[in-house]
């Protein structure tokens, strides 16, 4: 599937001009790094990003416009690879990566994640040499009506290679048995869980329970969560709960306006801005407030770790 995949999107960026454009521009992006301790956050601009981040996505928004992920509704030039009958592979005309995909749910159905928790897993064993990701509605996605996840290649956000890193210096080891490990990482900029099996069964488990925990803490319907996923003999899950949708600089007018939109991809350590200004000025101060508004409070974090460790 990996290699029909590969096809795919090197087909697609010769006979879809949009996306040969798009990525194209994509070598032209723009990046600058901030160095933490013992991670860094890389900001890339990308005006091609500003349908994604200036996306409108509430209720009376997406109910006036057509869904771009049903096949009814996509253009003629854009191809798909089914992944047995549930999920297709589209390559996303507005990429961060050099090989960006969106996964779709084959029928129009709402960003729901536990019920598809198994199939994020086996997409990601499927496609081993990418980085899969799930954005919750309100935390990213931008076409929360229509389940899907994305992928992209591996080696782009930074924190893939940090994760030995932040569970030694930052992490608490909350289990370690039943074929699972899990442990809570706060650098001090995100707080997040790392779980690692080879076993789908005691992934899917724990996530439930997660999940579980998360909508209790939120009192909310849907856990606003952002999750990264690589495979390779086994699976490592990153889980990131939130705490708000989107920073209150997004929102400002003036000076004080960061047109960011935090996903997966961002808490992952790429930042992705669509707009020059904010390329230009954005400091490691910004990051920080961004970031301690997005990311779930030390509170809800403390008394998740206590609701697993009673478990």
């Amino acid at each position: 599937m990996q290699e029909k995949a590969d096809a795919l999107f090197k087909d697609q960026l010769i006979s879809w001009p949009l996306l040969g454009a798009n990525w194209e521009k994509l070598g032209e992006a723009r990046l600058k790094q901030f160095d933490f301790e013992g991670f860094t956050i890389r900001v890339q601009c990308n005006p091609k990003r500003i349908v994604s981040s200036a996306a409108r996505v509430d209720k009376a928004s997406i109910e006036k416009r057509q869904c771009f992920l049903c096949a009814d509704h996509r253009p003629p030039e854009e191809k798909s690879l089914w992944l047995g009958d549930d999920y297709e592979i589209l390559c996303n005309p507005f990429p961060i990566f050099k090989e960006h995909f969106t996964i779709a749910k084959s029928d129009h159905r709402p960003q729901v994640i536990e019920p598809e928790f198994g199939n994020f897993l086996d997409l990601s064993r499927e496609l081993p040499e990418l980085a899969l990701f799930y954005n919750a509605p309100n935390c990213g996605a931008s076409a929360p009506d229509h389940m899907h996840f994305q992928a992209g290649n591996r080696g782009f956000m930074p924190i893939e290679g940090e994760i030995g890193i932040l569970k030694s210096r930052y992490g608490q080891v909350l289990r370690e048995d039943s074929g699972i490990m899990l442990t809570a990482v706060d650098d001090g900029l995100r707080r997040f869980y790392v779980m690692e099996s080879h076993s789908k069964e005691k992934l899917e488990e724990f996530a439930a329970c997660a999940f579980d925990f998360i909508r209790k803490l939120q009192q909310g319907a849907e856990p606003m969560i952002n999750m990264l996923s690589y495979y390779k003999e086994g699976w490592q899950v990153l889980l990131f709960p939130r705490d708000k949708h989107r920073p209150w600089q997004y929102f400002e007018e003036g000076e004080k306006n960061i047109l960011l939109s935090p996903a997966s991809v961002d808490m992952g350590g790429a930042l992705i801005t669509p707009l020059e200004k904010d390329f230009q000025k954005i400091t490691r101060e910004d990051i920080e407030d961004i970031f301690s508004q997005i990311t779930f409070s030390e509170e809800n974090f403390a008394r998740m770790n206590e609701l697993i460790l009673a478990k």
